[in-house]
């Protein structure tokens, strides 16, 4: 297991700025699709079955797969160029007039007697009712010309992205890798199914958890995952390793032994299709500016926290990217596994940080919250909130509660300015973690007595202070519940 000094969390709050991406030239090589959208109302279920009719009022179509790379990386403002395959087919025709509209130099592979790669989705009400997919393998026997095609590209790129889907593009990733590194030019893998040996060379690899999990198995925490990747890195020779995680935002593991973690941004998320392809486009961009991969993924985390404010496959253009850069909250902020939260407190201490500790339910947010976490921030420089999960809280509160899920309740929380880092226990009380966190300051709201605090002698026994805040009158999340069960 690696030491916790071996983690490090992005600890930067100063703003980053994009500088001009004139010189970037991104060659995306993968296999590319056309995202299909019917919208409507649904107003009936249908006589033949016990389904919804959708009235179809609207049809969208946008590129995805390797298409929305490349199309993610024009918009942030790069020169990029797309090799994939299409058939010689109405889609791919859409599909190539959709990018090079947008920027995008397209090397397509027309085939023949196969079908571009086409997912329909049916929508309504902002719900996805269904997906179908109209798609086979590509043929095996056109490696070598999307082979070919590539190795003339690579002398003008500053960087690739393989974006591989398992749809035969990508057949043979290593020849794409070796050719890309005799080049000198640094090669990010957005990977699927295959065996990550396959990517071996890379410099940076970009799985997800349930990719990596498939790699290598479940990890037991944090220390283990990151001492897992790093074993990867060391073996496949890659320089890091980019796990996206979800609702847990990413963690960089990189081969010299750092180990970084980005919490996920608070967001509304509206639809997470196509925010690991945003994901890959920021890094491929930065990482050609000769950044850290830290850094790269600090802006890649921004960027796909954007995209999943969007509906379907979309683009994050640069305005939008360098706005949020400049007047985001900062990427050490957020909800945080309690091994990064540990992480997180230790670096903010080192520069001088006062640590405030609370926790709760959290089950409604009310005006009462919001003023009394107000209050705590002001006590000192970070604030934790410590929220209990769906079980704790049912054994608390019962049967009926909580109202709102576990994620739902800490991407609420972590929206508030007055909020630093959200996390999440599983025991009736925060003491375990306390004793792991030793908070500068403890406190709770004014519906407490000092003397009833969780955990209070604990914090004063190691110096720290115990404080109880002002109560708002009329707020309570029970109040509320009972108050909305009575009017029906």
């Amino acid at each position: 297991m690696l030491p916790s000094s071996c983690f490090r969390p992005l600890a930067q709050t100063r703003q980053m700025q994009l500088p001009s991406l004139q010189s970037v030239h991104v060659l995306v090589v993968g296999d590319v699709m056309l995202d299909r959208y019917w919208r409507g109302p649904a107003r009936r279920v249908s006589p033949e079955a016990p389904v919804p009719v959708i009235d179809v009022e609207q049809v969208d179509e946008r590129p995805g797969g390797a298409a929305n790379v490349a199309l993610n990386v024009a918009s942030l403002g790069a020169r990029v160029t797309l090799v994939g395959a299409v058939g010689e087919d109405t889609t791919g025709d859409v599909l190539e007039a959709r990018l090079r509209a947008a920027g995008v130099e397209c090397r397509f592979l027309r085939v023949a007697d196969w079908q571009t790669a086409l997912k329909l989705r049916v929508v309504s009400q902002n719900q996805q009712l269904l997906r179908a997919d109209f798609e086979r393998p590509l043929p095996t026997d056109h490696s070598a010309a999307l082979l070919e095609q590539y190795v003339a590209l690579l002398p003008a790129a500053t960087v690739v992205v393989l974006q591989d889907y398992d749809k035969g593009v990508l057949a043979h990733p290593a020849a794409f890798i070796a050719h890309a590194r005799a080049a000198g030019v640094p090669v990010i893998v957005d990977p699927k199914h295959k065996p990550f040996s396959c990517y071996a060379g890379a410099d940076v690899l970009k799985p997800n958890m349930q990719e990596f999990t498939a790699a290598f198995g479940a990890s037991l925490d944090e220390s283990d995952l990151a001492l897992r990747a790093r074993t990867a890195c060391n073996d496949l020779d890659l320089n890091a390793m980019v796990i996206t995680r979800g609702a847990r935002g990413m963690s960089v593991i990189e081969r010299s032994g750092g180990v970084t973690h980005l919490p996920a941004l608070p967001a509304e998320v509206y639809d997470v299709t196509g925010a690991g392809d945003t994901a890959a486009a920021a890094l491929a961009v930065t990482r050609s500016l000769g950044w850290e991969p830290p850094a790269c993924a600090r802006v890649a985390n921004v960027a796909s926290g954007l995209a999943v404010g969007k509906s379907g496959t979309a683009a994050v253009t640069g305005p939008e990217l360098a706005r949020a850069l400049a007047g985001g909250r900062g990427s050490d902020r957020g909800i945080l596994s309690q091994q990064a939260l540990l992480d997180a407190v230790t670096a903010a201490r080192t520069g001088g940080a006062r640590i405030v500790f609370t926790n709760g339910c959290f089950d409604i947010l009310h005006a009462g919250h919001v003023a009394y976490l107000e209050e705590a921030r002001a006590r000192g420089d970070r604030l934790i909130v410590a929220v209990n999960d769906d079980d704790s809280v049912r054994r608390l509160k019962g049967l009926g509660r909580p109202v709102n899920p576990l994620e739902r309740r800490q991407r609420v929380l972590a929206g508030l300015a007055s909020v630093d880092w959200v996390t999440s226990f599983a025991d009736d009380t925060p003491e375990a973690l306390l004793a792991a966190l030793r908070p500068d300051v403890l406190v709770k709201g004014g519906d407490y007595a000092a003397d009833g605090v969780v955990g209070a002698d604990l914090v004063r026994s190691y110096g720290g202070s115990v404080a109880v805040l002002s109560l708002v009158d009329d707020c309570s999340t029970t109040a509320i519940v009972d108050r909305i069960q009575s009017e029906r």
